[in-house]
């Protein structure tokens, strides 16, 4: 399968995870732990693509299911995970979760924090930014300084080289591994995503977020 971007030792498919990562992998002796990390905010299937309040974004259906089957395969090509929207998946116990605190006010409209599941063994962390403040190419698009706070934190665990992502989007996840020097793959459905994903890497990884 060819690259639809490769550079630097960041890798982007054009394509459905569950062929990308079987063509890539399965029944390979690759596959075992092809990667350290597992990083990724896959679709959660509570239809929040099509959120009216997400008006900048076109109204899509990526969202209206979950992929169970294609995270557990990418689980099985990962030493770790930290998994964004973990509370909607049935994986195991853990004491690890990260939270995102959007230091936002009671009365804010939509959720004042997300989680993620992982598999680090660490005690439950928290980051907190505001969820305004910083541009989005993808309506559930996470900052970049959260992703590099995520790498940052794993590479505190264990020896963390290589990220995997089999639900890109924009490719955040991307962006700061190459800021932090990791090689990473990332993987989308949407050729306009891997696209916005291609330029971003190519304009480099400065972080040039508001705080």
């Amino acid at each position: 399968m060819n690259p639809y971007y490769e550079q630097d030792g960041i890798t982007i498919y054009h394509g459905d995870c569950r062929v990308v990562l079987g063509d890539l992998y399965e029944g390979t002796g690759q596959a075992h732990r092809a990667f350290d990390l597992l990083l990724t905010d896959p679709p959660y299937g509570i239809g929040i693509a099509a959120n009216p309040v997400r008006q900048k974004h076109a109204r899509q259906d990526w969202d209206n299911a979950t992929t169970p089957e294609a995270l557990m395969f990418a689980r099985s090509l990962t030493a770790y995970q930290i998994i964004w929207g973990g509370n909607y998946y049935d994986l195991p116990p853990s004491k690890s979760f990260l939270v995102w605190d959007k230091v936002q006010p009671e009365d804010f409209t939509l959720a004042m924090a997300e989680q993620a599941w992982t598999s680090m063994g660490i005690n439950a962390k928290i980051f907190r930014k505001r969820v305004v403040g910083y541009a989005k190419d993808h309506p559930t698009a996470k900052p970049e300084a959260l992703m590099d706070w995520c790498l940052r934190l794993a590479d505190s665990v264990f020896v963390m080289r290589s990220v995997l992502d089999p639900f890109m989007g924009s490719g955040t996840t991307l962006v700061s591994a190459k800021r932090l020097g990791k090689t990473a793959v990332g993987i989308d459905l949407s050729e306009a995503y891997c696209e916005i994903a291609a330029k971003r890497l190519s304009q480099g990884a400065l972080n040039l977020e508001m705080p």
